[in-house]
């Protein structure tokens, strides 16, 4: 976020602000059916909405600063995230896409359970997208990455958070569902576990079809069966065999 709009720093008004967004009405947070544009929030408002978030991360991104030189770990990251949010930007369904550090994650209006497979689809082309940038890699000598993806679908609170008065701000979106998408996101391509992570409110809500591609496993600190899966998506994964050979 770069700071544009320069102004000094006054501790009355800064009481002002912190007074005025602690004395909001909570009336002001109110259900949505659906997630509303940006342009209705202010930093009084806020909005309760069902959404489905997924989450993608490098597995072991620490550890590439020792094999790489900056510039090249830049491109690395900008090839991975560049292409990650293409992939879930092409979405109708995805309302807001969020980049932090090496984790790209988007929130998806799901009132449909088709809209749920949409969101495995998008898991899909991210793990194929993922193997085609491995291959590009490869031929540079680059080290090759591998990623985790975590979904979980629920309620979420979207507010505007930053400085009034500026062109500092956010959307920020807060709520277990995305805490938990991160978490399993973190969970998933690590120890043995499968590219794909999800909770049991994803996978009751997908096709046949998709459910065949998951397996089952306890989770000892979650306390609870969670869904795994490596999966492709099958245009991708064609276009990978006749062109990355």
């Amino acid at each position: 976020m770069e700071s544009k709009n320069k102004i000094s720093y006054d501790v009355d008004k800064s009481s002002d602000r912190m007074d005025e967004i602690l004395d909001a009405n909570n009336s002001n947070y109110s259900d949505r059916d659906h997630v509303p544009a940006r342009s209705t929030l202010t930093y009084n408002n806020g909005y309760y909405v069902n959404v489905t978030a997924l989450f993608i991360d490098i597995v072991g991104s620490s550890d590439m600063t020792d094999e790489h030189l900056r510039p090249t770990l830049a491109k690395i990251y900008r090839s991975f995230i560049s292409e990650s949010v293409a992939i879930m930007n092409a979405e109708e369904i995805c309302k807001e896409i969020n980049i932090n550090g090496d984790c790209v994650w988007g929130v998806f209006e799901t009132p449909k359970k088709s809209d749920v497979d949409t969101v495995i689809t998008i898991a899909a082309k991210l793990y194929s997208m993922i193997k085609i940038l491995n291959y590009k890699l490869k031929k540079k000598n680059y080290k090759e990455i591998s990623v985790g993806i975590g979904i979980d679908d629920g309620r979420a609170l979207m507010v505007q958070a930053g400085y009034s008065g500026s062109s500092i701000n956010e959307v920020i979106w807060m709520g277990d569902v995305v805490n938990s998408a991160c978490h399993l996101a973190n969970k998933a391509g690590r120890n043995g576990r499968k590219a794909v992570i999800f909770p049991y409110v994803i996978y009751n809500n997908i096709n046949e079809h998709n459910k065949g591609l998951f397996t089952t496993y306890y989770d000892i600190d979650e306390w609870k069966t969670l869904y795994e899966g490596t999966i492709v998506n099958t245009r991708m994964e064609y276009w990978y065999k006749e062109n990355c050979k």
